[in-house]
């Protein structure tokens, strides 16, 4: 009887040590469990403040836009001037754009000049963040409306302080902005040197009438009269168009009234 006692009482130890740990497994379990719902939680509030940025973000990016579109480029300069900061803002919303493109111009561009002799002078005008400079031998300006890099002249593209006929290629990669871009090519003609290049990329659909946009043939046409001309163009990739001209050797010294076709703004959708 007393051995069977002893065998109880240890049984019931045991289940008694059983009880004590339960609650305790169940406590540990509770509070991993709302951990692992905590961080979930501040994930998914770090996803949903990362995408509300990302809108914002991209809402004043269209905003700059459409403002550099609509306005000359001395009401351009002027307004960076005032909000510096903006001008970041503007071409980090033109970067996220350039990733969903299969191709970016500048790349296209890049390679052109590497084809061609290093010892050719570049101005890059509406450089952004001066990628092309970065990217080859040639000496080149880089021009924009703010200067975030000590390389990079701050200037309205109409008016810089390049000296007359003294680069040998001057480059617009998308920054035919503003409603009088006929005077920026004005001053590429300028500070470009006689039988210099004129390196003009374009998005397609500022230069489709079936869209809305200007005519490509008139385009070329005004420009040939400022007095440059046609080597090539390239239509062949899907998001932009890419013309190679040449400053003729002599221009006229009569300015003759040139019918300037109007370039749409373009536009950005939502993502």
């Amino acid at each position: 009887m007393k051995k069977e006692e002893k065998r109880s009482r240890k049984r019931n130890r045991g289940k008694k040590v059983q009880k004590k740990s339960c609650p305790s497994n169940i406590s540990d379990l509770d509070q991993s469990s709302a951990s692992k719902n905590a961080i979930s939680k501040t994930k998914k509030s770090s996803s949903f403040l990362d995408k509300m940025k990302a809108r914002l973000s991209g809402g004043h990016f269209r905003m700059l836009n459409e403002k550099l579109y609509t306005c000359s480029g001395d009401e351009a300069l002027n307004y960076f001037k005032e909000n510096p900061e903006l001008f970041n803002v503007y071409h980090a919303g033109y970067q996220e754009q350039m990733l969903h493109w299969p191709e970016q111009p500048v790349n296209v561009i890049t390679k052109w000049l590497k084809d061609h002799s290093p010892s050719l002078i570049v101005a890059d005008f509406g450089c952004g963040d001066a990628r092309l400079a970065r990217s080859v031998k040639n000496k080149v300006w880089s021009l924009d409306l703010v200067a975030n890099d000590p390389s990079v002249i701050a200037c309205d593209m109409s008016n810089t302080p390049l000296e007359s006929s003294s680069v040998d290629v001057a480059v617009f990669c998308l920054s035919l902005m503003g409603i009088d871009y006929p005077s920026f090519l004005q001053e590429a003609r300028r500070v470009l040197k006689p039988r210099g290049w004129l390196l003009i990329a374009e998005v397609k659909s500022r230069l489709d009438p079936t869209t809305g946009g200007a005519d490509t043939n008139k385009f070329l046409k005004a420009i040939c009269e400022l007095g440059f001309t046609i080597e090539s163009k390239d239509f062949s990739n899907k998001m932009f168009v890419l013309f190679y001209l040449k400053k003729k050797e002599k221009t006229n010294s009569v300015e003759k009234e040139i019918n300037w076709p109007e370039l749409k703004p373009c536009i950005y959708k939502r993502r």
